[in-house]
């Protein structure tokens, strides 16, 4: 027996009226009496006796309702509290980002996402380590996670692109790049290229600094820095480059860096990561408000505006 074929000779032991029984299950009257005769067929006796002024259960069909019933309402409830824990919109969502602009634009889509959900719970923000970037959300002290793009995990799910950004080098203010106004993807080649340490993906290294340029030079990798404040040091040193986001130039702005655009580096590219096996409601809740934050800010893929 099909479980809408259960419901419906349920719903009709209670109601004895086929129109009514339609009604409540929202389905055509024809519907109700199709699945009935399937089923008297399958049992072999009718279920209930009917005329044109009543409709009643018979011995049988009184015996199949008390029989089948309590098994009904332990599926039935049971699928129920499963989407009641999928959409789980009243729990605390754990949200984290790895740049001051992700940061900002987690915060904005939280708006959005509890003025479409006001029963929600909290929006927790965390700040993830570049160095560890899925760490946190392999181990579950995160939900979502805002991160750089591609993200090719086979554990992970991936929504759409939310943040595109273009990039930028930052150089020290002594550097002969400092001086001009744009550099090529082949200018890479001129000086190290430094990074972040810490597990990595190697398609992050290989996206965000190549390892030949398009004129097919070498690109020397230099040293590895555990946090961007090291990072940024050592490019204000003049240890070496260091190709980044042009958002970054207003959170990292410092004295002795230049930030100089590269006018042939395609964008940076953040939006929201998750557990493939921990796809819930309000995942998908979070992360259509976060769209729609997008989207009223000029559409998917640019900079949030009012995250600027």
């Amino acid at each position: 027996m099909e479980r809408r074929d259960v419901e419906i000779f349920l719903a009709l032991t209670e109601e004895l009226h086929f129109g009514r029984t339609a009604r409540r299950l929202h389905v055509s009257q024809a519907r109700v009496s199709q699945s009935i005769k399937q089923l008297e067929r399958r049992i072999g006796a009718a279920l209930f006796e009917r005329n044109s002024r009543r409709v009643e259960l018979t011995s049988i069909g009184r015996r199949l309702a008390d029989d089948i019933r309590p098994g009904y309402e332990l599926i039935r409830d049971g699928v129920e509290r499963a989407i009641a824990a999928g959409r789980g919109l009243a729990e605390p969502l754990r949200v984290g980002f790895s740049s001051p602009l992700a940061g900002e634009l987690v915060l904005f889509a939280a708006s959005a996402y509890r003025e479409r959900h006001p029963a929600a719970g909290e929006v927790l923000l965390h700040e993830t380590p570049l160095s560890d970037p899925f760490g946190l959300l392999r181990s579950g002290e995160l939900d979502l996670l805002l991160a750089q793009f591609p993200v090719v995990e086979p554990d992970l799910a991936t929504g759409p692109v939310l943040i595109s950004d273009t990039r930028v080098l930052a150089v020290s203010t002594r550097h002969p790049f400092a001086k001009r106004p744009s550099v090529r993807v082949d200018d890479l080649a001129r000086d190290k290229v430094l990074s972040l340490s810490g597990p990595v993906p190697d398609y992050w290294l290989d996206h965000l600094l190549p390892r030949t340029t398009p004129a097919g030079r070498p690109v020397e990798r230099g040293e590895r820095a555990a946090t961007r404040q090291e990072l940024l040091a050592l490019v204000g040193a003049g240890r070496g480059v260091h190709p980044a986001a042009a958002h970054e130039v207003r959170y990292y702005a410092r004295p002795n860096i230049a930030y100089v655009p590269i006018d042939d580096a395609p964008p940076l590219e953040y939006g929201l990561v998750w557990r493939a096996a921990a796809d819930t409601g309000r995942i998908r809740a979070f992360a259509e408000a976060a769209v729609e934050t997008v989207r009223r800010q000029g559409g998917p893929g640019d900079v949030c505006a009012e995250c600027r």
